[in-house]
């Protein structure tokens, strides 16, 4: 008999629906008690879309942990962490100000110290990563992985703890840390990240690495940049527009859009540079350690339907939120134009691929410029445009 779980990869991802062990018991119970007693503690907070939230959240925790189970440790962390954290401050009578005198707090799981970990592990990981594959080293490949998950974990701590901490500030300022620019540049490192080690994992190279957290690395160094230059880690009230349950659920799945995207641009320029490689120097020993163009372009596509579908509907639910809000499903305000384009942008990318099979060279160079046009979507707009969008300007 094999001891190998035939329903599992070498990786720890599902391939069909799994029995449910001993593991998995312990993850959904763990997680239908922490749902359970957020309701308990909040539910006098909470609307019934926010409770439907909840539990829609508590279910596709259960179902991703069962089909990634390395996201459970990694939940296990966060959960262990934030906990802390929330105790901490319950001994210091809930005072914002612990975070200046407790030690855990002030070196390690308040919402800033938590980020700023995180900061210094994803560059950290992407100098590793670009180290393995030019080392050629698994070793160094699994400690850049490691770095990452651990950059992760310590995101969503500042996160959830941020969370927290809004309300300690002032209830109400408290709201969940996706509103500002800030808080979803966090966002963003963090579901980009998770979303390449799901990858990594599934394809069993680490190759990649380094390319994909270059993006993480540059929202790393805006997110410095803002931190000290313009101190917008400081928790703020949220504008009346913003107070809505649809934050929720809207900016997450952007981000998943905007996660997937980036990774298929930065798998286009290893793509770019490997097959160029491989015409100049076919015998070159990068070629050895970087996976097949066909694997590249497969990953590639695989990421931008992912994203495409997570971004469509984020943009149906921003126009129902705006509907709410601003009495409209649409104004042509310029963050909706510049969505709708890179909308139309990656609808192209998928019809051309699906219907004219183009693969390749032009579909690793559109990936990338999609990258450019989605940066101008996510960050242009609100460097050099206004409109009711506003609340998010540099």
């Amino acid at each position: 008999m094999s001891s190998t779980n035939p329903t599992l990869d070498a990786q720890g991802v599902s391939k069909k629906p799994l029995p449910i062990s001993i593991k998995d018991g312990l993850w959904i119970l763990l997680v239908a008690i922490a749902t359970f007693v957020a309701w308990i503690d909040y539910r006098q907070y909470m609307d019934i879309y926010e409770v439907g939230i909840l539990i829609g959240t508590g279910i596709g925790l259960i179902a991703l942990g069962r089909m990634w189970t390395s996201i459970q440790p990694l939940m296990y962390w966060v959960a262990g962490l934030t906990l802390l954290a929330l105790w901490t401050y319950s001994s210091h009578n809930n005072q914002i100000t612990a975070n200046e005198t407790a030690f855990f707090l002030k070196f390690l799981v308040s919402s800033q110290s938590a980020i700023m970990w995180m900061n210094a592990l994803f560059v950290l990981a992407t100098a590793t990563y670009f180290l393995a594959l030019y080392q050629g080293s698994e070793y160094t490949g699994k400690v850049a992985t490691t770095l990452t998950w651990a950059a992760s974990v310590f995101g969503l701590v500042g996160m959830l703890v941020r969370w927290r901490e809004s309300y300690l500030i002032n209830f109400d300022y408290g709201h969940i840390p996706v509103s500002s620019l800030y808080e979803v540049f966090v966002l963003f490192v963090v579901i980009t990240a998770l979303l390449y080690l799901y990858y990594e994992q599934k394809m069993n190279t680490r190759a990649m690495g380094g390319f994909v957290l270059l993006v993480i690395s540059a929202a790393v160094a805006f997110i410095l940049w803002y931190t000290f230059d313009k101190g917008a880690h400081v928790i703020q009230p949220l504008v009346p527009a913003l107070k809505s349950y649809w934050m929720k659920i809207h900016v997450p799945a952007n981000f998943v859009g905007y996660g997937t995207f980036s990774i298929a641009a930065m798998v286009g320029v290893a793509y770019l540079i490997t097959d160029k490689v491989k015409r100049t120097n076919p015998n070159s020993a990068f070629l050895t350690k970087m996976p097949t163009l066909e694997k590249m372009d497969d990953l590639m596509y695989k990421s931008i339907a992912l994203g495409f579908a997570f971004f469509t509907i984020a943009t149906v639910l921003g126009a129902m939120w705006a509907a709410e809000a601003w009495g409209g499903y649409w104004s042509w305000d310029p963050k909706e134009t510049w969505a709708l384009i890179v909308w139309l942008n990656y609808a192209a990318w998928l019809h051309i691929r699906m219907s004219k099979g183009w693969r390749g060279t032009p579909m690793a160079w559109w990936a990338f410029v999609g990258l450019l046009i989605t940066t101008f979507a996510f960050l242009g707009v609100n460097m050099f445009l206004s409109g009711l969008h506003s609340y998010g300007t540099l």
